[in-house]
């Protein structure tokens, strides 16, 4: 996004987006951002093969800052307003640090096609979220398909393990409400920074605490580097900042809505790489509890616009929350 695009109003670049050219850019950007999103487990167990999950964590962030840092000094980014520091910290609580973490500890004992149907539900976790932050009401419908999607990830993380949640599952629903927390503050800020700027000075920010965890980490837990933990480490670092910022521009180009449909497919598509890169083999119920979730949160999208409830007031710079949350998922 360039300068002149972080000065123009939503409603212009809205305008902007409905141009065919710029539709089919923007299709383009946001099936990149979702191949980049379903490689992110496979990714994820290759850097384990040499590296522990404290260690693939603090290091991916890290690389993901310097990238980061390297487009912010190039593009001359203006620093952030003091009023964007709470929000800043909460994205990187969220999507720098929580989720990764979470998620890394989860996948050491969880399969990659078990997280990815468990993780499936973060739109709709997302949703709900926003609904509290911004004091919206959805549908019964909406409602209704979350709640049932829900269900689904619940029984399938109890039936795959054994009667009860294991260690995993609970790191994953962890991670499903922190990283809520990141994508819905961060759509937020998105009304009034570029999305690249989001997620660069959350990752920014979050440089002192992930350079020190890094060093701790990497001091302590066991280090063997092989091809696949280096290939594994450093698609997790570009697509910590890459990622993101090609998927804020899709949503810019073709519309928040053109782009949470393709999303849909992520799920999916991270249980074909499991199967290609990993060799695992799935459950059967993985399949169908993915694309059980998936008819939910399709319905959750065309269940109609959230409304702003009249108890509660709308937060300053939430324009358009609801719409940006809501259909965003890592």
């Amino acid at each position: 996004m360039t300068a002149q695009d972080s000065a123009t109003p939503p409603s212009a670049i809205a305008v902007r987006s409905g141009n065919s050219g710029s539709g089919s850019s923007g299709t383009l950007l946001a099936l990149l951002g979702v191949g980049m999103f379903s490689l992110t487990f496979p990714a994820t167990v290759w850097a384990l093969d040499g590296l522990g999950p404290w260690s693939a964590t603090a290091c991916r962030a890290v690389l993901g800052t310097l990238i980061a840092a390297g487009f912010l000094t190039a593009r001359r980014a203006r620093l952030p307003d003091r009023r964007h520091l709470v929000p800043l910290a909460v994205v990187a609580a969220g999507v720098v640090v929580g989720f990764p973490l979470l998620t890394t500890l989860a996948l050491r004992s969880s399969t990659t096609s078990h997280a990815a149907a468990v993780v499936g539900l973060l739109p709709v976790t997302t949703a709900a979220y926003a609904a509290v932050r911004a004091g919206t009401r959805h549908s019964k419908a909406f409602w209704g398909a979350a709640l049932t999607g829900a269900a689904v990830v619940v029984a399938f993380a109890v039936q795959q393990s054994g009667g009860r949640p294991g260690t995993g599952d609970l790191y994953l629903f962890a991670a499903l409400l922190i990283c809520a927390a990141g994508y819905a503050e961060g759509g937020m800020l998105a009304r009034e920074l570029p999305g690249w700027q989001v997620i660069g000075w959350a990752l920014v920010l979050s440089l002192p605490l992930t350079l020190a965890g890094a060093a701790v980490a990497l001091a302590v837990e066991p280090v063997h580097l092989t091809g696949r933990a280096t290939a594994g480490l450093l698609w997790l670092g570009v697509s910590q900042f890459v990622g993101l910022w090609v998927w804020y521009r899709a949503m810019a180009l073709t519309g928040v809505a053109r782009a949470g449909q393709l999303q849909l497919a992520q799920p999916l598509l991270t249980l074909v790489w499991s199967v290609t890169l990993l060799g695992e083999r799935l459950a059967p119920a993985a399949p169908l509890a993915a694309v059980a979730v998936l008819v939910c949160i399709a319905v959750t999208q065309r269940a109609g616009s959230p409304t702003r409830s009249d108890r509660r007031p709308r937060p300053a710079g939430s324009a358009n929350l609801d719409l940006d949350v809501s259909r965003s998922s890592r």
